[in-house]
């Protein structure tokens, strides 16, 4: 299944079009701020997925019947780029576990690359709710390589992919990738195009480098 925010009219496209806008996405501040305002939006029509019980809350004047999260997820990234995306679900899902995954781009001479992973900290998912978040689905192949990587810490009951603009072929990887597993993509906007240096087209540009700064 794959829920695509975007297409509907909402304060969430106000956001995106300023995280598109090269105008706008020169202020570094701003642009994180957008990342999280935009996982926040995502952290709450998720939460409607999510399995609640009815509690017995106490107020000053009685008891007020509340259905509130049965269970917390566990909010999972890939770094650099993913951090203030993953900030904005961690805000709303605040008592959530958190886990954090290195990935990396290796290229070759002849300018192809393949995506490795340096590091993963992470709790137990087994049979936990994972919401997976990465601003850009391009390829869709270091999102792969991070739900694995992630599944050596336990099996989840369900996993949440949540990209800001994915690309079509991105979304068909996966799909073809993690076929049969329990999985919803999420993303606020579908682009056609991927440059040969796999950039999503109209995309954004580098996330993590409109984020966090330039690097060598």
């Amino acid at each position: 299944m794959v829920n695509n925010l975007g297409v509907n009219n909402s304060l969430l496209n106000q956001y995106i079009s300023e995280i598109r806008d090269k105008a706008v996405q020169i202020d570094s501040m701003r642009f994180r701020r957008n990342l999280e305002r935009v996982g926040e939006i995502f952290a709450y029509e998720i939460s409607k997925k999510l399995n609640f019980i009815k509690t017995e809350i106490p107020t000053p004047l009685g008891i007020a019947g509340v259905p509130v999260l049965a269970k917390q997820p566990v909010i999972a990234s890939v770094l650099r780029a993913g951090l203030p995306f993953h900030q904005g679900v961690l805000n709303y899902f605040d008592k959530a576990e958190n886990a954090f995954i290195s990935a990396y781009r290796k290229y070759s001479k002849d300018g192809t690359f393949q995506i490795k992973t340096d590091h993963i900290s992470c709790p137990s998912i087994d049979d936990k709710t994972v919401i997976l978040v990465d601003p850009m689905l391009a390829t869709g192949s270091s999102m792969v390589l991070a739900y694995n990587t992630l599944i050596q810490k336990g099996i989840p009951k369900h996993t949440h992919i949540v990209s800001v603009i994915s690309s079509k072929e991105g979304i068909e990887y996966v799909q073809k990738k993690l076929v049969g597993k329990n999985i919803t993509l999420w993303t606020a906007a579908i682009d056609d195009e991927l440059t040969v240096k796999s950039y999503i087209v109209p995309g954004l540009g580098d996330a993590g480098d409109l984020a966090y700064g330039g690097k060598e």
